[in-house]
């Protein structure tokens, strides 16, 4: 099943995960803080749809109140009668104005209490975390961290977080250019990334699914295109997918490929990693998988060898200012790049 989604503006095809019906329906939505998944969110939105309709129930009371004075018929002739002042008090507003305070003291007193409470609420998760990442922003993509209790269980990835279902994930937020600020609107609020501070959020999904998340500060040229994913997997899955991610890259390819991987060492291990051979660079995303994400550039295009060769060909066509470099590649050398890194699964 394909459902499409507009990515930076960008329309890209994405591969829906198996979930409930409604996680689909409302993760159709590249960006949608109405509906959330996960004890991070539930409380946040559910205080969201509150306010929202105690604002409505003020503005509708205010309306009629306003409409009613308007339109209310005052004693025809006094305007023609000079016996009479054109302003006078008749009765007492005061408990009118009584009533209209003692009410809103109510509302917006309630109103501050439900909001402490879903702070606290969602401060911290409730249960032990299935695991600890940490999310560098880079103008403009995501560098992702997973964690482990030994080095041999930490690997890093691009653009995409993937998950267990139902388990609270601890998030750590670092920056080392400029400020920006990591959303996930259906699993989490917003949490500034800044440079030299480490910052620290968390997020849970109820539903298996592919979850859009954006930068939400602005930080430069191109930051409507730095997107990012959250995949969320039944436990299996995601264990599957960590161990895959854990492996280095194979050395069982193809001719075309292995001359593309002399060709990628010469050009790109300067900036990029591919765990398992000499590229070591730190400057753009780890390459080791790239070939098994589902977007490329930080959700601006999908993942797919046309989209892939245009980028190394020209990056800037598609996000000008971003730091990969134009190389100057012949036809065949570029062919044999992109036969590499479709190897890198």
């Amino acid at each position: 099943m394909m459902r499409s989604a507009f990515l930076g503006g960008t329309l890209a095809a994405v591969d829906s995960v198996p979930g409930a019906a409604a996680a689909e329906a409302t993760q159709s939505l590249p960006m949608n803080f109405l509906t959330g998944y996960g004890d991070r969110a539930f409380p946040v939105v559910n205080l969201t749809w509150g306010v929202l309709a105690i604002s409505v129930i003020v503005v509708i009371v205010i309306t009629a109140l306003l409409l009613g004075a308007l339109f209310r018929r005052r004693p025809g002739g006094w305007a023609h009668d000079p016996a009479r002042l054109p302003v006078s008090r008749e009765g007492n507003g005061l408990p009118w104005i009584s009533i209209g305070v003692g009410i809103s003291t109510v509302v917006l007193f309630g109103t501050v209490v439900w909001t402490m409470t879903t702070l606290s609420a969602v401060m911290e998760p409730d249960e032990d975390t299935a695991l600890t990442i940490e999310v560098d922003a880079h103008q403009w993509w995501w560098e992702v961290r997973y964690l482990g209790d030994s080095p041999d269980e930490i690997f890093t990835t691009a653009n995409e977080i993937h998950i267990p279902v139902g388990r609270p994930v601890r998030v750590r937020l670092v920056g080392g250019d400029v400020i920006h600020s990591f959303w996930v609107p259906a699993l989490s609020g917003k949490t500034d990334v800044i440079p030299g501070r480490t910052n620290r959020t968390w997020i849970e999904a109820s539903e298996p699914g592919v979850y859009r998340g954006q930068c939400a500060e602005y930080c430069g040229l191109q930051h409507a295109k730095m997107g990012l994913f959250v995949i969320a997997s039944p436990e299996d899955e995601f264990e599957a997918w960590r161990e895959a991610q854990l492996a280095p890259a194979s050395d069982d390819i193809a001719e075309d490929a292995a001359r593309g991987r002399e060709d990628f060492m010469r050009n790109c291990s300067a900036c990029h990693t591919v765990r398992g051979t000499p590229a070591g660079g730190a400057v753009g995303p780890d390459l080791t998988h790239v070939a098994s994400r589902r977007t490329i550039a930080a959700g601006t295009l999908e993942n797919t060898p046309a989209n892939l060769t245009a980028w190394i060909e020209d990056a800037q066509t598609f996000k000008p200012g971003n730091r990969m470099p134009t190389l100057d590649l012949e036809g065949q050398t570029l062919m044999d790049i992109v036969a590499y890194l479709e190897t890198l699964e």
